[in-house]
């Protein structure tokens, strides 16, 4: 088996709590929402590029667990990243938003990141190579 790359990740959450995940990805990340097939149940596409790399699905409380909560089998998911580009525009867009980051540069490695987190308060890391 030869793996090629993230395909996406997956958020599942109530419709009030994947609107704000999905308004956070749109705006502050700056993913776009895209084309998603006609699944029996509501939720996003989120994508970079041509890339659909966020799949966001609601899930009512009571519908994937006995207590009726969500599923916390995945709760030790720390952060995702990505590759980003254009690192005075990204920092000048947080900024605006009020959007709290922290900012990384690694020497040796040419790469600068920031760390934010999402309303779920999954980690974010943005990576930014010294070309971009």
């Amino acid at each position: 088996m030869a793996i090629a790359g993230l395909n996406h990740f997956n958020i599942m959450g109530s419709q009030s709590l994947i609107d704000e995940v999905r308004d956070f990805y749109v705006d502050v990340i700056g993913l776009s929402e895209g084309w998603r097939p006609d699944f029996d149940f509501d939720g996003h596409w989120l994508y970079a590029g041509a890339a659909p790399i966020l799949h966001l699905m609601v899930s009512e409380e009571g519908s994937d667990t006995d207590d009726g909560g969500i599923s916390s089998t995945t709760g030790h998911l720390d952060h995702i990243a990505l590759t980003a580009a254009d690192l005075t525009a990204v920092e000048s867009r947080l900024i605006e938003l009020g959007q709290v980051y922290k900012k990384k540069v690694i020497p040796g490695f040419n790469v600068t990141q920031l760390f934010l987190h999402d309303p779920i308060g999954l980690g974010v890391e943005l990576n930014f190579s010294e070309s971009s």
